[in-house]
């Protein structure tokens, strides 16, 4: 490229970047939606193989809370979807949509007991009543475990947790947490705000996502400016931003939760996540399992993701896998393909 077409090429990308719509517009995989409500729209990404009832499983890809199902496509090269669909498999994504103060009271059991059977059945039925493949990033990883757990006739062949949390003793942050929620008799300042507000509002979930890559904001400027000629690297950098940009918030129940049976008490490491009276425990989980961790996740380090293996006593199988990069890199970074991805495809191929 010559030099003129390089400043000319960097001159239309800082414009794109500062006055105008980004360098490169989302491009979403083509699905069709074959279930519309609220918090549980369920949809089929067009291939080759979504037009046919032959392919051996449906798998369902499992957002977290708190994050926008788009997580599993980001854009043409960072597509958990269209991996999926280049390997000749049939998947399906759930989406929870937005979180608002009219949604104050649903916690995990809306999750566990509603949203993921009916989206597991559907998807099952759409490919002629074949078992469904469960892959699940960060807290989806842990509510598609806990669903199993709870409903063991769901036809669940396989779950892929991928930076889930399995055990908040390993959390960073937590032993101070709740060291200072022990002072306070398990409260915070902040729960008794969630309380009120009814939740976490999106724009606070998108601030706390941020603050964990306090040195990717930081080190921002810099990386524009040396990259401002390069547009296939400012588009992944964009498709970052557009993802935390579209991050919702938690129902306040669910963060209650989350807060006293996750944090305080770490249910979820004991094996056996205590929701009033009901017990869950992950040893009932009979599909094999694949976790994935990531070394460098400073949210769910690798260590808090492998020590849910030791509570997976029932499953047909467990395996633990390792990938470079954060708590998003691991689902969807530069190296995700030959990663995460291949130990997902190898994992799923093991299974027909």
């Amino acid at each position: 490229m010559s030099l003129a077409d390089t400043v000319t090429l960097a001159a239309r990308n800082a414009w794109a970047l500062t006055f105008g719509p980004g360098v490169r517009d989302h491009d979403p995989a083509p699905s069709t939606v074959l279930w519309d409500e609220p918090h549980r729209r369920l949809s089929r990404f067009d291939g080759a193989e979504s037009d046919s009832a032959t392919a051996p499983s449906a798998v369902l890809l499992v957002p977290p809370l708190a994050a926008p199902a788009l997580c599993f496509d980001l854009r043409a090269d960072q597509s958990v979807a269209r991996f999926l669909l280049e390997t000749g498999r049939s998947p399906y994504l759930v989406d929870y949509g937005e979180i608002t103060f009219a949604d104050r009271r649903m916690g995990f059991e809306h999750w566990i007991d509603d949203i993921l059977p009916e989206a597991i059945l559907r998807s099952s039925a759409d490919r002629g009543g074949a078992p469904v493949d469960l892959i699940g990033w960060s807290l989806g990883g842990t509510l598609s475990l806990l669903t199993a757990a709870a409903h063991p006739h769901l036809p669940i062949r396989s779950i892929t947790a991928i930076g889930s949390p399995l055990d908040y003793d390993r959390m960073p942050g937590v032993p101070q947490l709740r060291a200072v929620a022990e002072l306070t008799r398990g409260d915070l300042v902040a729960s008794t705000a969630v309380r009120l507000a009814g939740g976490v509002p999106a724009p606070l979930t998108r601030i706390a996502y941020r603050a964990t890559a306090w040195d990717r904001e930081l080190r921002r400027p810099w990386f524009v400016a040396r990259n401002i000629a390069r547009t296939e690297t400012l588009a992944r950098m964009e498709s970052v931003d557009r993802f935390m940009a579209a991050m919702p918030g938690y129902p306040g129940r669910f963060y209650g939760q989350l807060w006293g049976r996750m944090f305080l008490n770490n249910d979820i490491g004991r094996g056996v996540v205590r929701l009033g009276e009901r017990r869950i425990a992950l040893a009932e989980v009979t599909a094999h399992v694949l976790l994935v961790g990531g070394p460098d996740d400073v949210i769910t380090p690798a260590a808090a993701v492998e020590a849910g293996a030791a509570n997976l006593t029932g499953a047909a199988s467990v395996r633990y896998e390792t990938a470079p990069g954060g708590h998003l890199g691991i689902l969807t970074g530069d190296t995700a393909r030959d990663t995460t991805w291949a130990a997902v495809d190898k994992f799923l191929a093991e299974l027909r």
